[in-house]
């Protein structure tokens, strides 16, 4: 290389000075110093390699150490950390499916920062039962035999095929318009081959009769299996036995029968708000299923988790399983699910759940003030025109997809800025605004905001228009 010519190497900037240069920052995200230098390592490197394959506009120190920065933030804020939920969709999986109630937040703040008696029999001091008394809670509140939990209901689902379709009986049969996809790309097929059951599928995407069943039933069938679709609807030229003629076929042939739920309501849904009825673990018992599994963070409001109840000679076979040691709840969950499920057995009809109190919030009585009061708080705001419009909420969280929730938003239209930058800058708030763009406005939609984030979502924005 001639000595005319610069060398590209040498204004790679050494990681040591790059990081005094950061520390040196009053604006620089409060990352543990390990990661920090981890980081900045990593952006050296990958600059040398560049410049080894024929880079050549090296960036200044000072623009690196920028780069750095925002790269370092971008960091912080990927940490897990609340959110303002104002999309309207209840039941977000992006942001953390259903929130829980105070109750079992603060039985988690208790047995998660001090010791508990997670599997102590506090009678005689001996070990004891690892969620026995949420297991009776469980059963108690289904009208189960029995019921115990696992981490999520994908691992219920397989921790049931394991035990009833294994073995010289390896077979579940299911209906094919029931091979339903349950998100993050995770499809009811591979979850049930994973578990070492053998698929029978019966029946078309649109027509499976109670014949289709009965003609694929041989002596290796350990199960017929009913999925739920509840995060889709099919309407139109279709057809299906009913549980209940399902059962009978089982009893018949005396092979047991299973539904997946998946959405895991515990009250009746058409009375919390104008949306359809969600059958309940309940009904399908009491049309005769021999298990039934559920997800704990979706209608039922509570923790990540998989409710299995019925039968209880098949659930007490269920947790003798090997697998279900590996699948089971720490106790943390089982802390919050046990005070989500006595809210349930102590409240009657609307438990005290924040998911439930959403659905059921009225647009005139509730959602129409806090709006009328958060447009005047920022009325005032140059750049920025604020004001409402009904809107449509949703469940979300693959549940009630037919759902429609009347609902109330705030209706934002920035003059000194675009949606977008709008959108990013609510996102990069120390409580992140999650809203939507519709209309040419951006929106926040109040019936998914608890009702104690109304001022943060006025000091986000006056934060953003006071500076710009």
């Amino acid at each position: 290389m001639s000595s005319k010519t610069p060398n590209p190497f040498a204004r790679i900037p050494a990681v040591d000075k790059v990081l005094h240069a950061l520390t040196q920052r009053e604006d620089i995200a409060p990352l543990p110093l390990a990661l920090i230098t981890r980081e900045v390592r990593g952006a050296v490197e990958s600059l040398r390699e560049e410049v080894k394959n024929g880079r050549t506009d090296v960036p200044e120190f000072e623009e690196f150490v920028e780069s750095s920065a925002k790269a370092l933030d971008s960091l912080y804020r990927s940490r897990i950390h609340p959110v303002i939920n104002g999309t309207g969709v209840c039941i977000h999986t992006n942001l953390g499916r259903s929130p829980l109630s105070v109750k079992a937040v603060e039985g988690i703040t208790g047995v998660g920062q001090y010791y508990n008696n997670l599997e102590l029999d506090l009678d005689s001091g001996e070990r004891g039962k690892r969620g026995g008394f949420l297991e009776k809670c469980l059963a108690t509140l289904i009208g189960a035999e029995a019921a115990t939990i696992t981490n999520n209901c994908a691992a219920a689902l397989i921790l049931m095929l394991k035990h009833l379709a294994n073995g010289e009986k390896n077979e579940a049969i299911i209906s094919r318009g029931e091979l339903v996809e349950i998100g993050g790309g995770f499809r009811v097929p591979e979850i049930m081959e994973a578990s070492g059951t053998r698929l029978v599928e019966v029946g078309a995407t649109n027509k499976t009769s109670l014949e289709d069943y009965e003609k694929a039933i041989t002596p290796k069938t350990g199960m017929l299996l009913k999925v739920h679709r509840s995060n889709f609807w099919m309407d139109g030229f279709t057809h299906e036995p009913t549980t209940e003629e399902l059962v009978a076929l089982g009893n018949a042939h005396g092979i047991p029968v299973v539904e997946d739920l998946g959405s895991g309501a515990m009250v009746m849904t058409d009375s919390l708000a104008p949306i359809p009825h969600e059958p309940t673990a309940s009904e399908v018992l009491n049309r005769g299923v021999d298990l039934v599994c559920v997800s704990g963070d979706k209608l039922l409001g509570g923790p990540q988790a998989g409710i299995i109840a019925g039968r209880a000679d098949l659930v007490a076979g269920i947790k003798k399983e090997p697998f279900f040691r590996a699948l089971r709840c720490d106790k943390l969950i089982l802390t919050a699910m046990q005070e989500t499920i006595v809210e349930y057995l102590g409240a009657g009809e609307k438990p005290e759940l924040p998911l439930l109190r959403m659905l059921s919030a009225s647009v005139e009585d509730d959602l129409m003030p806090r709006a009328k009061a958060i447009v005047d708080s920022l009325k005032e705001i140059e750049g920025l025109e604020v004001g409402t419009v009904e809107t449509i909420a949703r469940c979300g969280g693959g549940t009630m997809p037919k759902a429609e929730i009347p609902s109330l938003a705030l209706d934002f239209h920035p003059t000194s800025m675009s949606l977008p930058k709008l959108s990013k800058l609510l996102r990069e708030q120390p409580l992140p605004v999650m809203g939507y763009i519709a209309e040419d406005r951006f929106r926040v939609d109040l019936r998914t905001v608890f009702p104690e984030q109304d001022g943060k979502v006025v000091e986000n924005f006056l934060a953003i228009f006071r500076k710009v």
